[in-house]
């Protein structure tokens, strides 16, 4: 089971192309277990193995890694072929030039290429042609999948000091907060990521059997699914753990147990863009969206589970969260939302 989710807009963004096109969306929110319903809940998210079922869905059905919105149509397979030119590379510089190399093969190029000085690197998107690309989807997920597969392939996160985007901050610019977890910079010369160049001498921990199971859900999970193992977020979800139940461990005593001063960890939140009590609210709010899809749970029942003593507190959380009662989100989700 997976406790993330995703939001509303990035659903709708990723379908964009296929409605542009003419694709039935309708049919394929349907086989990944989405209701369209649900969709007219501007505030509502779907757990991610759904949104990367989706993504499958979709490139398969369109025979299209760009989905509709890039400025040619990229062939299911070519982000496989390019993981396999890769993988042999001895060290993550190698792994960014060698995908720039392929990348440039097609025209008009869709790519990252690297620019380094003494002691940063740009990651720089280099996008030719006209694209359709009305939400960013195609520009987000570039620097997403580009950037998380470096840190796959070397085993640690590469830890990014600014994102920056060539267009104006969107009305989704706070989920940014929590994809690339570092300073963001809208309106800039051009999009791209930076981080400390001594990731670029990291080597390659992964081998082609790993790389061939990775492929079966990649680039999908790449998107849908952030590895935040080695982020301080994801380990202080991980000590939260999912028993809303019982009373939650507290600051002082997560701070012990990744063997930090709260100070410091309070500082390396912000340097993720969170705070201790935002990741609580969120992982509230996502295990009680993952609990309504269990129709054999109650309201009530949902509310214990995430650590609500009295229904009408959690009511109100609920409503917060996604803008819509635990029962209308339940009635979109089923596809019987009376709006």
């Amino acid at each position: 089971m997976s406790d993330l989710t995703v939001s509303r807009h990035f659903v709708q963004a990723a379908l964009a192309g296929a409605e542009h096109l003419g694709f039935d969306t309708g049919e394929m929110l349907r086989e990944a277990g989405i209701s369209p319903d649900l969709l007219r809940i501007e505030m509502a998210r779907v757990n991610s193995d759904q949104f990367s079922l989706l993504l499958q869905i979709a490139w398969n059905r369109m025979d299209d890694e760009f989905m509709g919105m890039g400025p040619r149509r990229a062939r299911a397979g070519t982000f496989a072929t390019m993981c396999a030119l890769v993988i042999d590379c001895p060290t993550l510089e190698a792994v960014y030039r060698r995908a720039y190399q392929f990348s440039r093969l097609f025209d008009p190029m869709v790519a990252m290429k690297l620019e380094t000085d003494e002691q940063k690197v740009r990651l720089v998107t280099n996008i030719e042609g006209e694209i359709h690309d009305p939400h960013y989807f195609l520009r987000e997920s570039i620097l997403v999948i580009w950037h998380r597969l470096g840190c796959w392939l070397i085993g640690q996160p590469v830890e990014l000091e600014k994102a920056e985007f060539d267009y104006p901050r969107p009305t989704h610019g706070d989920e940014y907060r929590h994809i690339f977890r570092c300073p963001l910079e809208f309106e800039s010369d051009c999009t791209a990521l930076t981080f400390d160049k001594r990731f670029l001498s990291a080597p390659v921990i992964r081998d082609k059997p790993e790389m061939l199971q990775f492929l079966k859900t990649s680039p999908a999970d790449l998107l849908s699914r952030p590895d935040e193992s080695n982020t301080f977020t994801g380990k202080i979800r991980a000590l939260i753990g999912r028993d809303f139940s019982k009373p939650l461990p507290d600051f002082e005593w997560i701070a012990t147990e990744l063997h930090t001063s709260p100070q410091t960890l309070r500082r390396r939140l912000k340097q993720e863009n969170t705070s201790f009590q935002e990741i609580k609210d969120l992982l509230r709010r996502d295990m009680a969206i993952y609990y309504l899809g269990r129709q054999e749970l109650s309201i009530n029942d949902i509310a214990a589970k995430v650590g609500f003593t009295e229904p009408s507190t959690f009511h109100r959380a609920f409503k917060k969260w996604t803008g819509v009662t635990p029962g209308a989100y339940r009635e979109g989700e089923r596809g019987n939302l009376k709006v």
